[in-house]
C-alpha cells in the first residue's frame, strides 16, 4: 500500500493563509514553513544589522527593509530574509503586491535550526534573482560575517570578515562593521562584548 500524495498549496492558498495568520510563513515547494521565534541574541543581531544598514544608507537612494518584507523567489516560493536592501523602484509581482522581487542585498542571521537551509536551498534561490548583488550570512556562533558578492561574470566570490573589519556592500553604498553588528551581543555562549 502506498502513502497518499501530499497536498501542495498554491501560491494563492499561501497568500490567503498568510493574510489570516498572526505569524509569518515562508513558502517552498507548495509547503508552509513557520518562521520560528529566535533567541534574544538572534533578535538582537537582526536589530543591529537593520540599524547599521539604515545608518549607512541615510540620505542615499537605496533603502533597507526589515525581516517583515516578503521576497518572491523563483518558482513561486517566498522568503522573509532577516534584512534586505532595495534599489528603487520596488518591483512588486502582480500576484503578490506585498512582496518584492528586486533586492540588491539579502542578509540572513544564521541559527542552528535554519543554517543548513539558509546556506543551501534558500541561497540557491536567492542567487537566481537578477537584481541580487550581495548575500550576507551573519554567524550566530562566532563574531564572523560571510559575504558573497556577485561578480561581473555572474560568479559569486566569498569573503569572510571578523573583528575590526567591515563588509563593504559597494553596489548600494553601504557597509556593515563587524564590531558594530556584534556590539553587546552574546555569541558562541560567551558574554556580550562592548
Amino acid at each position: 500500500m502506498s502513502a497518499a500524495p501530499k497536498h501542495r498549496l498554491s501560491y494563492a492558498d499561501y497568500l490567503a493563509i498568510e493574510a489570516a495568520s498572526e505569524g509569518r510563513h515562508e513558502f517552498h515547494d507548495g509547503e508552509l514553513f513557520a518562521m520560528s521565534g529566535g533567541t534574544p541574541g538572534h533578535a538582537q543581531l537582526i536589530q543591529q544589522v537593520s540599524f547599521l544598514l539604515g545608518a549607512s544608507l541615510q540620505g542615499k537612494r537605496c533603502r533597507p527593509q526589515r525581516s517583515a518584507q516578503r521576497v518572491l523567489l523563483p518558482g513561486g516560493r517566498a522568503a522573509y530574509p532577516d534584512a534586505t536592501v532595495v534599489r528603487p523602484p520596488l518591483e512588486r509581482p502582480p500576484e503578490d503586491p506585498d512582496a518584492i522581487t528586486n533586492p540588491s542585498v539579502v542578509v540572513e542571521v544564521l541559527s542552528p535550526s535554519t543554517e543548513a537551509f539558509d546556506r543551501g536551498a534558500k541561497f540557491g534561490l536567492y542567487r537566481q534573482l537578477p537584481s541580487l548583488r550581495h548575500v550576507v550570512f551573519v554567524r550566530h556562533d562566532a563574531r564572523r560575517i560571510e559575504h558573497f558578492r556577485r561578480m561581473d561574470d555572474g560568479s559569486w566570490r566569498l569573503t569572510e570578515h571578523g573583528p575590526g573589519e567591515s563588509v563593504e556592500l559597494d553596489t548600494v553604498g553601504a557597509a556593515l562593521p563587524v564590531d558594530g553588528v556584534y556590539d553587546g551581543i552574546e555569541v558562541f555562549g560567551g558574554p556580550p562584548r562592548g
